[in-house]
């Protein structure tokens, strides 16, 4: 059993090792001077002047005009692709619901699918509207987080930087490059990447099947370096033509880390306290770890229910063991699990498992991490999420021991308390508002596959995802219906701007505020002490918010499994 361990040491040390030449990379692209040819090139077509420099409500602004209309081209795609060419199968275009969903889902970053990509989608609506929206998204996260780490960083300014230079550049200098390089060893594993529909195969038995293809390694490339997750089939990463290799499954899960993971090392530069950006890395990583072990210790135990039923769950050298219900025999539990830890603390969606036939114990991990939703994080905004927490650490610090509140030589009033707690608390209440709102509506336990606490975990899964931009899903409940594609779209665009808009402005503040020196009533943030003291608050603050909610679900489950309750 320690194999398994070893190789969750080694992921993790190529990760730290890969963090910081990528960290000093978005350090260089959020502030340099230069300006390419092609970002000149760019910013003279869209009539941009980069030499503009902008205060949070301009900054703020500028995302929202920029998504609003990319989410609006990504709708009138979908609403319009049974007209657009490389379509032979003659798909049909998407209901106005789902076309919103879908829209708002790749825009924010969270790329919930409540439809099966391959038959759903032409290989044109991939490209231009799927694709579009992946690099739109992750774009949008990266950038604002660079402006907000500038909005850190600065003394006694009132502006935090321009938001078209920001984004220009992580497009060209980060997010492309990256992408290309990845797909082209994609396609090197083996991963499709055709303008053809179909190819047709004679299995062994001499039957004739249908194989769907399409530009999927160009598609998977974005997908994990963005933090987006959506899959090109319903499979997602499952998905044989997705991830194909042991490689491959190693390469996605370093993508979906890469970025979330550097951003703590790119603060460090930006700020000139490479000691604080390695704790922010130190505090994910702990927390990281701690779940990757609760959910690899629940799936090798295996479950109970299984055991009654005779299934054979002990750990051999002809099978893994534990509990393989909706997983791969070629991934086994450990990478399942390194996965299922990744894309949750990443909030990428992507998915080499079932999640819904994880152990109740098990389920926690993915639940838990959406819901605190700072554990590395998405591209951008796993970052500033995080430290909003720390922001309240020093608040709380200091109110219980006497220090003045200060971070990064600000202080801490309270303006920038009341703005924090505005996006913690928005955070919770889109999830669990939506959720109790599905659970009183009357036609929505129609959409679920199983009753009791885990029909209750579908749907608060299905919230969690969607508020943290994550979108991955328990896979038992169906979706695609009026009110779930509506309500579960507007989960979305709460989640992603209800949070970052209000840091943002907190971010403008700290600007204007002048720089002061430690002195002996300072709290110090660049310590393990503050590191050990940051994972305490995210956790207790996560877990008062959430437990009620989680005890009505996996944890009911949980201990009705141990006494063989089930429910038809």
């Amino acid at each position: 059993m320690w194999l398994p361990w070893m190789e969750f040491a080694v992921v993790l040390a190529v990760m730290a090792v890969l963090t910081v030449p990528m960290g000093q990379w978005l350090a260089r692209c959020f502030t340099s001077d230069h300006h390419t040819w092609l970002e000149r090139l760019t910013y003279g077509t869209l009539g941009i002047n980069p030499q503009e420099q902008m205060g949070w409500q301009r900054y703020g602004a500028a995302l929202l005009l920029s998504n609003a209309v990319m989410m609006l081209l990504g709708y009138l795609i979908l609403r319009t692709q049974d007209w657009l060419p490389l379509n032979p199968l003659e798909i049909a275009a998407q209901p106005p619901h789902l076309a919103f969903n879908t829209a708002a889902s790749f825009i924010t970053n969270t790329n919930w699918q409540a439809y099966a990509g391959e038959s759903s989608l032409t290989n044109a609506t991939q490209m231009a509207a799927i694709t579009f929206l992946m690099f739109a998204g992750a774009t949008t996260g990266v950038a604002v987080c660079g402006g907000f780490v500038r909005g850190l960083a600065r003394s006694s300014s009132l502006n935090m930087g321009n938001f078209w230079v920001d984004y220009v550049r992580v497009l060209w200098r980060v997010l492309l490059p990256l992408s290309l390089l990845v797909a082209l060893f994609y396609v090197w594993q083996g991963i499709p990447q055709t303008l053809n529909t179909q190819t047709l195969a004679t299995t062994v038995e001499g039957a004739r099947q249908q194989l769907m293809m399409g530009p999927v390694a160009s598609l998977e490339s974005i997908k994990h370096l963005g933090t987006n997750g959506g899959g090109f089939f319903s499979m997602n990463a499952a998905h044989p033509f997705e991830n194909p290799t042991p490689l491959t499954n190693l390469v996605h899960i370093l993508s979906m880390l890469l970025i979330p993971a550097s951003l703590t090392y790119a603060f460090g530069s930006m700020l000139l306290q490479r000691r604080q950006g390695w704790v922010f890395f130190g505090a994910c990583l702990v927390l990281f770890v701690g779940f990757l072990s609760l959910v690899f210790t629940a799936e090798q135990g295996g479950s109970q229910l299984l055991a009654r039923a005779g299934a054979d769950q002990q750990a051999s050298i002809t099978q893994p063991g534990g509990n393989m219900e909706g997983k791969e025999l070629r991934f086994g539990i450990a990478d399942t699990a390194l996965f299922v830890t990744t894309t949750t603390a990443a909030t990428t969606g992507s998915v080499n498992a079932m999640h819904d036939s994880l152990t109740p114990l098990g389920s926690i991990t993915p639940l838990a991490l959406m819901m605190l939703n700072c554990v590395f994080g998405g591209d951008g905004v796993g970052l500033i999420n995080l430290i909003q927490y720390a922001i309240l650490t020093v608040f709380l610090a200091g109110m219980m021991i006497g220090r003045t509140p200060e971070f990064l030589g600000k202080k801490i009033e309270v303006r920038e308390i009341k703005l924090v707690m505005l996006s913690v608390l928005a955070h919770p209440a889109v999830i669990l508002g939506f959720t109790a709102l599905a659970a009183l509506w009357p036609d929505a336990s129609a959409s679920l596959n199983n009753r009791g606490p885990h029909g209750f975990s579908e749907i608060l899964y299905a919230y969690a995802s969607a508020a943290a931009n994550n979108g991955s899903a328990f896979a038992g409940l169906n979706a695609n219906t009026p009110f779930f594609n509506t309500t579960i779209g507007l989960a979305m665009l709460a989640g992603r701007f209800l949070t970052l808009l209000p840091l943002l402005a907190v971010a403008g503040s700290m600007a204007a505020k002048a720089t002061v020196p430690a002195g002996p009533g300072t709290f110090p943030t660049a310590t393990p002490l503050f590191m050990g003291l940051l994972v305490f608050v995210v956790l207790v603050v996560g877990g008062l918010t959430f437990l009620p909610a989680l005890a009505l679900g996996p944890v009911i489950e949980h201990l009705q499994m141990l006494v063989g309750q089930l429910y038809a």
